[in-house]
């Protein structure tokens, strides 16, 4: 309609005809004509055929798609810009788009708008940004093996600095730390529902929660909170930045709860008795077996020699998180992204979760196009469902390892098709084209990451909640 109405009056012009005798022509009120030129008001179409023949004109013309002139054709950029919901958001009042408003004027206006679009669109992290982003961060890990010396230095600094020398990190030592740091722990039961904690960097306050979800060991929580500010973490500028900061804080606090210098002793000792198991790393530091997986990782290359990966799996056979640097074959996008995609029926982290014993580790050779690896799993439930967590290492780094004499062989031949990402033949045969599922709506592959600094935290909720909790 802002087209039609642009043409329509740059053509009543041409012809020199003002509105009100333009509408003496057509019948029509002054008032009415004016909002058929600024686009508010679409005509009927035997008052459309009066308009063209009165202004020597054809429908078609007018109802044409290129504006008649550069003029017209900022106007009608401003009109639309001003209706779209980026305008709205930003509460400016509008500008009235008349012939005595200067084209100079336009054009800023029209340029501005676009630079503002531009921008935003760069902040938005689509899936697709997200996945190129988890592919980048991906490789930096595997090129240093997911060892990084300056935050494990960092890390030790703290620990000595509150005299914490050896055994598990306790909650009074992690409260220490926070002292040491000059921070105050609040705990408080209506934290924000995206946080799970919130630094009061003004009052030097950290706020946690009584409820948390059970996955999240408080004290984790506490010293990622305490990581941003030791690492110096600034505003995050995109959301490359926002994952690279989230995997040095969860780095820095798994240096922490599992020390370097103890847990590999720990770890040297292990594989010198053939007797490496995650599961003990678990119970010596009094993490979870995700946290102790994670930090085998850390330091499994550098300090032990072994290249290795890791998994967690959701039940669906969706890679939640991963990480190798042992060569494995994960599937992957076209962009080398792994998280999202289905891991092989065949692999240890499927089947997991069919194995009855949920009590101890389950662990299976599993021969793939890239190689035999053994690998160890458990399962866990978390808020989102249930997971599984796997180690693996390549054949010849399994004689170091507890469970290394399983009888449990499967073969994978994915990313083959013929593998597990087809039904079998017979049982295709008998139900192709009888059988129509109800798709879940994944609505996220359709929508942007959540906006803001801090995807998915909702700043005015924790403004409000800073702003209820005087000093």
């Amino acid at each position: 309609m802002i087209s039609l109405g642009r043409r329509l009056r740059h053509a009543r012009k041409a012809k020199g005809l003002t509105l009100s005798a333009l509408g003496e022509l057509c019948g029509t009120a002054p008032s009415q004509l004016s909002l058929i030129e600024n686009g508010r008001r679409e005509p009927k179409l035997s008052l459309l055929k009066q308009l063209a023949a009165a202004v020597d004109s054809t429908t078609d013309e007018l109802l044409g798609s290129a504006p008649p002139t550069r003029r017209a054709a900022l106007e009608i950029a401003l009109e639309r810009a001003q209706r779209g919901p980026l305008y709205e958001s930003l509460g400016l009042p509008r500008v009235r788009v008349s012939s005595r408003l200067p084209t100079d004027v336009l054009e800023s206006l029209v340029g501005l708008q676009g630079e503002l679009e531009r921008r935003m669109e760069e902040q938005a992290a689509t899936p697709e940004e997200a996945r190129r982003a988890n592919t980048e961060l991906r490789a930096e890990m595997r090129d240093c093996n997911n060892y990084y010396p300056e935050l494990e230095g960092q890390a030790q600094e703290l620990l000595d600095a509150v005299g914490h020398r050896d055994g598990p990190l306790s909650h009074h030592v992690a409260a220490d730390l926070a002292d040491h740091l000059g921070f105050r722990l609040r705990f408080v039961s209506n934290l924000p529902h995206s946080t799970r904690s919130l630094t009061d960097l003004k009052n030097r306050r950290i706020f946690l929660t009584h409820g948390g979800q059970v996955e999240h060991d408080p004290r984790s929580v506490l010293l990622q909170a305490l990581g941003h500010y030791v690492l110096g973490h600034q505003t995050p500028r995109d959301y490359s930045e926002f994952l690279r900061q989230r995997v040095y804080t969860n780095y820095f606090a798994a240096a922490l709860l599992m020390p370097q210098r103890q847990t590999v002793d720990f770890l040297q000792r292990a594989k010198a008795a053939r007797q490496l198991a995650i599961e003990d790393l678990r119970d010596a530091f009094a993490v979870s077996y995700e946290s102790a997986a994670h930090r085998f990782t850390n330091l499994a290359t550098e300090h032990l020699g072994l290249t290795t990966h890791f998994q967690k799996v959701h039940a669906s056979g969706i890679i939640h998180k991963a990480y190798e640097n042992d060569g494995v074959n994960f599937p992957s996008d076209h962009l080398g992204a792994i998280e999202g995609q289905t891991i092989c029926r065949s692999w240890t982290s499927r089947v997991v979760f069919d194995v009855p014993d949920k009590f101890r580790a389950y662990e299976q050779y599993t021969d793939t196009v890239a190689g035999t690896f053994w690998c160890t799993a458990r399962t866990e439930r978390h808020s989102a469902g249930l997971f599984s967590l796997s180690i693996g290492v390549p054949f010849e780094h399994v004689r170091w390892f507890r469970g290394r004499d399983t009888t449990e062989r499967n073969q994978s031949r994915c990313p083959d098709d013929s593998c597990c990402r087809r039904p079998p033949e017979g049982l295709a045969a008998a139900w192709e084209g009888q059988a129509w599922p109800a798709a879940r709506a994944n609505t996220h592959l359709l929508a942007a990451m959540p906006s803001g600094a801090f995807p998915g935290v909702d700043e005015t909720e924790m403004y409000r909640f800073l702003e209820a909790h005087p000093d």
